[in-house]
């Protein structure tokens, strides 16, 4: 796999280059850029991600930094076995918790939402972070959706993290779940609410919450012209110039 000449390794998070420490320098180096491209591209490219973390785990299958990288390619992938067996290789080589959440939704993957709940009451949950904690909750949720109990999904979600006022990083993704669980339920007046509290914590865009809301209010997001209008004129007013075709919202009476 072609790596660019800018990328050196040096990018990756200082605990993964200190255990890559374990390897000869150049085989280090090697597999520190090709865990940089996994980063890169995991989001916009999965398949490549994916492809880079297979060359690190040829080359490096017995650091769990690699492991991990695999792991979550693979779930990018909706590759949840491969994922799962990943992730389970890394919690065994360092004995850390922190995979327990995406572990458990790994399971729902599969089409075992009940291990994903078994998961969610294990001891291991307590010793997670905050973050992690709530990450849990969300697979729990999640987890009980998957077997059709909307209502206790939705008592699953409510906790001091979706109450409380302050905004952390796990709050929009939060208040969106809960949003959403509600709308399925048929509660559409609560449903709205809580978009709306996502969309004011969702400061970097990590949910569509404002599209939802949008489409609750009846919003309709329309192209002012078509190719059609353009092309004979139709519907331009003549003090539009060729850009006048600005993305504009129609609002609905629902």
């Amino acid at each position: 796999m072609p790596i660019p000449d800018d990328v050196t390794g040096e990018e990756i998070d200082k605990d993964v280059r200190q255990e890559l420490q374990s390897l000869p320098k150049t085989l280090a180096d090697d597999v520190a850029r090709n865990l940089v491209m996994v980063a890169r591209l995991i989001d916009e490219d999965p398949e490549a991600a994916y492809a880079y973390s297979k060359v690190a785990l040829r080359l490096a299958s017995r650091v769990a930094a690699v492991r991990e990288a695999g792991g979550f390619a693979a779930y990018a992938n909706q590759k949840y076995g491969e994922a799962l067996a990943e992730f389970r290789a890394a919690r065994r080589m360092t004995g850390n918790v922190d995979l327990w959440p995406v572990m458990a939704d790994c399971e729902r993957g599969l089409g075992r939402p009940e291990k994903a709940l078994d998961m969610a009451g294990a001891p291991e949950v307590h010793k997670l972070d905050k973050a992690g904690q709530v990450e849990m909750r969300l697979v729990a949720a999640g987890a009980r959706r998957d077997m059709g109990q909307l209502d206790a999904a939705i008592v699953t979600l409510q906790s001091p993290e979706l109450a409380s006022h302050s905004v952390q990083p796990w709050t929009a993704r939060l208040r969106y779940a809960y949003a959403d669980a509600l709308l399925a339920a048929g509660r559409t007046g609560e449903a709205r609410e809580w978009f709306a509290k996502a969309v004011e914590s969702d400061r970097d865009g990590s949910t569509d919450a404002s599209d939802r809301l949008a489409a609750l209010d009846g919003v309709e997001f329309v192209d002012a012209l078509d190719e059609d209008e353009d092309e004979h004129g139709d519907e331009i007013g003549d003090d539009q110039g060729e850009d006048g075709g600005a993305a504009s919202a129609e609002r609905g009476e629902g």
